[in-house]
């Protein structure tokens, strides 16, 4: 690799991160801290590079803001990736539509007030469309990590983060990079009040 691609890939991916509304940001942490008070359930999901991303989110969200893993005591996250049952996407996918994979989970489980995280390059991805619109009628909080401008998803969810580019890659970087400063930030905030 010449030494101008990877210097070229990261500079775009700068510009990016520095255009990116961190009042957004601190407005999906509120939310999700929130949750985490309330005992709310958190929900995360996407395809493809988002679908790992969606996998991590929970984890790190789950596990990586625990300060005392063996106490009963500590209050912990709720929180579920709806991409990790691969029984339940494929009935869905093959019985209904892959259209309906993540909206008919929802419809057994999300509840008021919950938090629903989509995760999209594109934002227009008709499966978390989809989504979206179930959580939103079952008046759950949503939050949405986007490219590109933001799509349909962008225009539906309550707090849309959006990484203002078109390339794949770096929109699914900038993805992982919010999970982890969420996450850390949380986790500090969490770990000061325990």
């Amino acid at each position: 690799m010449e030494d101008g691609f990877a210097k070229g890939y990261m500079e775009k991916f700068k510009e990016g991160l520095d255009r990116i509304d961190v009042g957004k940001v601190r407005e999906a942490t509120s939310i999700l801290y929130g949750a985490w008070k309330a005992g709310r359930q958190v929900f995360i999901f996407g395809n493809g590079g988002s679908a790992s991303t969606a996998s991590h989110f929970a984890c790190d969200l789950g596990k990586g803001t625990l300060k005392r893993h063996y106490e009963d005591t500590e209050t912990r996250f709720r929180v579920v990736s709806l991409v990790d049952n691969i029984a339940t996407m494929t009935a869905y996918g093959n019985d209904l539509s892959f259209e309906d994979i993540f909206a008919q989970q929802l419809k057994n489980l999300v509840r008021e007030n919950d938090v629903v995280i989509a995760i999209t390059g594109s934002g227009n991805s008709p499966n978390v469309v989809k989504a979206v619109g179930e959580a939103k009628k079952r008046g759950a909080k949503t939050i949405a990590f986007l490219g590109f401008d933001g799509g349909k998803a962008g225009k539906m969810a309550d707090v849309s983060i959006i990484f203002p580019d078109t390339h794949y890659g770096r929109i699914e970087d900038s993805h992982l990079l919010l999970e982890h400063l969420i996450c850390s930030y949380l986790k500090e905030k969490i770990n000061s009040e325990e």
